[in-house]
């Protein structure tokens, strides 16, 4: 059995069901608290749709490189704005610690799985072997 031939299709849906499971968590937040906070709220939102969306192409079949790397700035741009809204701050929004609860942790597990699925996914195709092409040679 070539277990390579399975790798491809099951990172392709850990991807897409992490990329899912955060914009699940976002968008429930955007409901239930942040729809109230001016730019916060629609950030929210924006990061939940980009993720469905993402992760519903991700499942339509093997993406190329552009869409992977969308993938990987939806899950960092969350992890950054994570990050700044309890460092500096993001448009005068600010939360400590790991509040909301659980939600934060979830989240950051998912963006943080996300990323993982799509470095390893980004390493097995860039190590898989190539057909041999015959040598192009030159007219006499």
């Amino acid at each position: 059995m070539n277990t390579r031939r399975f790798l491809a299709p099951t990172l392709r849906s850990a991807t897409a069901a992490t990329l899912a499971a955060s914009g699940y968590i976002h968008a429930q937040l955007y409901i239930d608290e942040y729809r109230f906070i001016h730019i916060i709220g629609p950030l929210f939102l924006l990061q939940a749709s980009a993720s469905f969306a993402l992760a519903a192409l991700l499942l339509v079949g093997t993406p190329p490189l552009l869409l992977r790397t969308a993938a990987a700035v939806v899950a960092l741009g969350a992890l950054g704005g994570f990050t700044a809204s309890r460092t500096v701050g993001v448009f005068g929004f600010t939360e400590h610690g790991l509040q909301p609860e659980p939600q934060a942790v979830l989240s950051l597990l998912a963006e943080t799985g996300t990323l993982l699925f799509l470095a390893i996914w980004q390493v097995t195709v860039t190590r898989q072997p190539r057909a041999a092409r015959p040598p192009v040679r030159t007219p006499n």
